[in-house]
């Protein structure tokens, strides 16, 4: 590995380990075995390389979800969406300290507007991305509507779960819950409740 990306993942392991807003640049450069001054060179500074490792961490954490809903091959976005939510929940307690340190950053972007146009940009691939994997198609041919539609529902869904888990784990629906859920928002749909 290059110095650069021991830096990312010493950056990622303390993302796990102590979280975004408690990280020093002396703790990544201990985690990644580097030379402080590496950071500067590299990435400019500790909070440029802190919101690049968590860009990178919670990207590969997506990856996980378009792995197994690909590697599935549903044929519909209702079953694509339960695999989805399933996905999640089964993932969450994994990635439990990466979820921490995406809550912290989001705080902390109100302070830091690298931080916050780093994290918009995340958001609108994350909608993409999420719009196209429920619709099983890639994801230059979701349109800016189906983005701001599909795309943001499904992101505050996948979002609002992370931090319901965050604060009570044991909270969190079944998928086949969740599903009915969001069919009990639809014409004719009564989320799996007797009337």
């Amino acid at each position: 590995m290059s110095q650069r990306e021991d830096l990312l993942a010493g950056a990622k392991k303390c993302l796990a380990e102590k979280g975004y807003s408690k990280t020093t640049a002396r703790d990544v450069a201990a985690a990644s075995g580097a030379h402080l001054a590496s950071i500067g060179y590299h990435f400019g500074s500790k909070d440029n390389l802190m919101n690049t490792a968590l860009i990178e961490a919670s990207g590969e954490w997506g990856d996980a979800f378009e792995e197994i809903i690909r590697r599935a091959e549903p044929t519909n976005p209702r079953d694509r969406t339960r695999l989805l939510f399933a996905s999640l929940f089964e993932t969450l307690p994994a990635h439990r300290e990466l979820m921490v340190a995406s809550v912290q950053a989001f705080a902390h972007s109100q302070f830091d507007e690298g931080l916050r146009a780093a994290l918009s940009e995340g958001i609108v691939e994350a909608r993409r991305e999420l719009s196209a994997l429920i619709l099983g198609v890639a994801p230059e041919e979701v349109s800016p509507d189906v983005v701001a539609g599909l795309g943001s529902v499904v992101y505050n869904l996948v979002t609002g779960y992370v931090l319901q888990y965050l604060v009570a784990p044991d909270s969190l629906p079944t998928a086949d819950q969740a599903v009915a859920g969001l069919e009990a928002l639809l014409p004719g749909g009564d989320g799996g409740a007797d009337r």
